[in-house]
This record gives structure tokens, C-alpha cells and sequence, in this order.
């Protein structure tokens, strides 16, 4: 039986060195890929929730509001049944701004639910930030620019409120005006 020997070539000098550093660039490549890959992704509204509860100065109602109070008011917090004059920026967890007005009135009862219970915890003059889970905003329903089962951001400001019937008084009041001064002229 015979024997073929095959010869050896001598392996080149750094050539081992070499293939352990393209290994270590191709692993440093995949890991800022995937690095990359996940900065983008928007956690689910309920583990944000969960991360965020646990921050300084952050309190979670029953319902699964989250609140922030950044400048506390005084007097009275409007009800359910009060328009309210507010200041807002809302926006999505990414960063977002999908709705915003320097001065909006809106009825309490008119907005959604976790608006709505946070508008009804603040004084006038005070500032809030309000963490709204997808269950107190729109829930699995797309709004506009908001995508289904979105976790609503807002930064809130309660410039005034009044009740229903102060508002009516108000109307009423400035018809009477307008009316009186258009009888007037000649």
C-alpha cells in the first residue's frame, strides 16, 4: 500500500492575526447594526408604562393614567361637566408631535377618557405631563396621525375653566350686547 504525501505550505506570517481581526470587525459590524436596528423600535405602550411608573415624581392612578405634576396650581380642579382652556403639546412615544395649540377650549367630557381624568386632577395655572395608555386614548383605532393602540404623550398647561352655565351666561350676555348696539345705530 502506498502512501501519498501531500505537502504542507507554510502558513504566512500574520495571517492568523489577520483572521481573528476581520472575525472581531464582522461581530463589531453585526452589533452596531443591530444596535442601530433597535434604536428605532417603539417599545409597547405597556412596557413603557411600566418603565416609566417607576420615575421620580411619577404617579399612577387606578385607572392606568400616569401623571406628572411640573407646576402645581391653585383653587379648584375643573369637573367633568367644566370647559376647560388649555395649553398642549401632544405627542407619541417617539417623539412625534401629532397635535399641539398655545390655547384650546375644550368640555372636559369631550375629550378622551385619560385627558380628561388628568384635566380633572389639575388647579388653574398649573402643568402637567400626561402619560395616556392606549385604553384612555383611542385605544385600536387609528385617529389622524396617531396609529392604533398608541401611548399619548401630553405636556398640559390649565390656563382657566368655567362651568357650562357660566359659559352660556357669557354668550348670552355678549348677544344682548351685540344686539343692543345694532338696535342704537341709525
Amino acid at each position: 500500500m502506498s502512501i501519498t504525501a501531500v505537502p504542507l505550505r507554510p502558513v504566512a506570517k500574520w495571517s492568523l492575526t489577520r483572521l481573528w481581526v476581520g472575525v472581531g470587525a464582522i461581530a463589531l459590524a453585526a452589533a452596531g447594526l443591530a444596535y442601530a436596528g433597535q434604536r428605532n423600535v417603539v417599545p409597547s405602550a405597556a412596557a413603557y408604562l411600566a418603565k416609566n411608573g417607576k420615575e421620580a415624581g411619577v404617579i399612577t392612578t387606578d385607572s392606568g393614567l400616569q401623571y406628572k405634576v411640573i407646576r402645581e396650581g391653585e383653587g379648584p380642579s375643573p369637573t367633568a361637566g367644566d370647559i376647560a382652556l388649555v395649553g398642549y403639546t401632544g405627542t407619541l412615544t417617539d417623539g412625534t408631535v401629532f397635535d399641539q395649540s398655545e390655547q384650546a377650549a375644550m368640555p372636559v367630557d369631550g375629550v378622551v377618557p385619560g385627558f380628561a381624568e388628568g384635566l380633572q386632577r389639575m388647579k388653574r395655572g398649573g402643568e402637567y405631563q400626561l402619560f395616556i395608555p392606549p385604553a384612555l386614548g383611542y385605544g385600536d383605532k387609528e385617529s389622524g396621525p396617531i396609529p392604533a393602540n398608541s401611548l399619548l404623550i401630553f405636556s398640559v398647561k390649565l390656563l382657566d375653566f368655567k362651568s357650562r352655565a357660566e359659559i352660556m351666561a357669557m354668550q348670552q350676555q355678549m348677544q344682548q350686547m351685540q344686539g343692543g348696539g345694532e338696535a342704537m345705530q341709525p
